[in-house]
């Protein structure tokens, strides 16, 4: 079993940063794709991005390319959300999600991903 928890939520102006991390548990977090989705008030979850499992390769919502950056440090069991630029319509709850040992390329569909951390408040103020 996987478990995710993410941390570095919280409350910043338009155009601030913020980092999320997700620590996961597991000796399979190496060889498993790791993507980051987000759900705002009254919405569907949406794809934000994802990293393959060597980190060589990367994915993002266009709502977010170029301000986002996703990394991993497979050494560490952690996968990053560098958010730049912030801007309010980025508030949200935002997820860390996972995929099965060995299934290590990107996805963007969430019913793709098998495992989910409880998630973690970003509100961006105007």
């Amino acid at each position: 079993q996987v478990q995710l928890v993410e941390s570095g939520g919280g409350l910043v102006q338009a155009g601030g940063s913020l980092r999320l991390s997700c620590a996961a548990s597991g000796r399979t977090f190496s060889s498993s794709a790791m993507g980051w989705f987000r759900q705002a008030p009254g919405k569907e979850r949406e794809f934000v991005a994802a990293i393959n499992y060597s980190g060589r390769s990367t994915s993002y919502a266009d709502s977010v390319k170029g301000r986002f950056t996703i990394s991993r440090d497979n050494a560490k069991n952690t996968v990053y959300l560098q958010m730049k630029s912030l801007k309010p319509e980025d508030t949200a709850v935002y997820y860390c999600a996972a995929r099965r040992a060995g299934l290590s390329t990107i996805v963007v569909v969430p019913t793709s991903y098998d495992y989910w951390g409880q998630g973690t408040q970003v509100t961006v103020s105007s």
